[in-house]
């Protein structure tokens, strides 16, 4: 059995697995969004960034890729995504349907945000966003190569998200 991974965010540019197989999918019940404070990848604990995370949003879908992992990789997958996603209990690791732009309807792994964790700050004004975007660096970059990097690999597949291309624009602008 084939274990997929619902990548949204960072995942679609850099699943750091090996994958065998890439779909468009939607996920339904959820919203991508900069809703969780980065203390570590995109910001410090004293000048937290944003990462996007899965938002449970009944009445909403996301549109992301889901990614067939490699055969015989699946535990090596598994403890590397749980090294790189579960480094603080913000996110929740959940098996979630989704579906592909092909037709099929696929179980993933995800990683979507728990709203009561300290780090959740759902709800924020996208300028409040493009600020600390703007600004915070992190053990892996700036925040802003996540940003852009992630927008720019929605269009590549043909995904639009209206909050990610305004924040591109308005980061630009206000690093510029």
């Amino acid at each position: 059995m084939t274990m997929w991974v619902f990548g949204y965010g960072s995942l679609l540019w850099n699943p750091g697995f090996e994958v065998a197989e890439q779909v468009v999918a939607t996920l339904p019940g959820y919203a991508r969004s900069f809703c969780m404070r980065s203390i570590h990848h995109r910001g410090s604990e004293t000048h937290p960034g944003l990462v996007l995370a899965l938002d449970e949003e009944p009445a909403h879908a996301c549109e992301g890729v889901a990614l067939a992992v490699k055969g015989g990789t699946e535990a090596e997958t598994l403890a590397y995504l749980r090294d790189r996603e579960l480094i603080s209990s913000a996110y929740l690791e959940r098996e979630l349907d989704v579906d592909l732009i092909d037709g099929r309807r696929v179980t993933a792994v995800a990683y979507v945000i728990n709203p009561g964790h300290v780090q959740y700050c759902g709800g924020l004004p996208l300028e409040e966003q493009a600020q600390i975007i703007s600004s915070a660096v992190g053990g892996m970059g700036p925040n802003t190569e996540y940003l852009y990097n992630t927008a720019q690999h929605l269009t590549e597949i043909g995904l639009h998200d209206p909050d990610l291309e305004w924040l591109s624009q308005r980061v630009r602008a206000l690093t510029s």
